[in-house]
């Protein structure tokens, strides 16, 4: 079931960032880098935002695999939970962290549509290389604890990944309309 979740995880990471990207077919580089107001992200630093946030989770599990996979292979009988719910539609998250993963990349430092896509599908390729041929009852089995999430194991903190990256993939898709009901 666990190995189920996992790639189900990561087969929804790939179509979650397939569609966002087909949205914007058509839209100009201008555009991407277009701030929708003063102090709000655009397109391109929303999505160089999800880069940054996954580029630090990366290390993360990997340490959390490195340094607790012998506690994870100790319990990989016990049960563990393979769902949560998305944390980021909790009343009382903490929505403003976003600065501690600023953008790389900004209006006044753009990059090509392309060169941007290639860095949200090399992040999520190495997510997929991360979990590839690791026991689920291991992963499962390994657990982290965040203040504003509470205690996620290496299975779940994926799902909170993903959830994040859709939760900015909505403000992109909302962005895009508005970008081209304005065209």
């Amino acid at each position: 079931m666990a190995e189920n979740a996992i790639e189900e995880y990561l087969d929804l990471l790939d179509a979650q960032r397939e569609a966002v990207f087909a949205a914007l077919d058509g839209l100009s580089e201008a555009q991407i880098w277009q701030r929708p107001a003063p102090k709000e992200w655009c397109i391109g630093e929303i999505l160089s935002h999800t880069v940054r946030f996954l580029n630090s989770f990366l290390p993360a599990l990997r340490f959390m695999w490195t340094l607790f996979g012998w506690f994870g292979r100790l319990r990989h009988e016990r049960p563990y939970s393979v769902e949560i719910e998305n944390v980021y539609k909790r009343p009382n998250f903490p929505m403003w962290t976003g600065f501690l993963w600023t953008p790389r990349h900004n209006p006044d430092k753009p990059i090509p549509l392309a060169t941007l896509k290639a860095e949200v599908e090399s992040v999520h390729a190495r997510l997929r290389s991360f979990y590839a041929g690791k026991d689920p009852d291991v992963l499962g089995n390994i657990y982290a604890y965040d203040p504003a999430i509470g205690v996620v194991n290496l299975i779940t903190g994926l799902k909170v990944g993903i959830d994040h990256d859709q939760l900015h993939y909505d403000d992109v898709l909302e962005l895009a309309a508005t970008l081209r009901a304005g065209e």
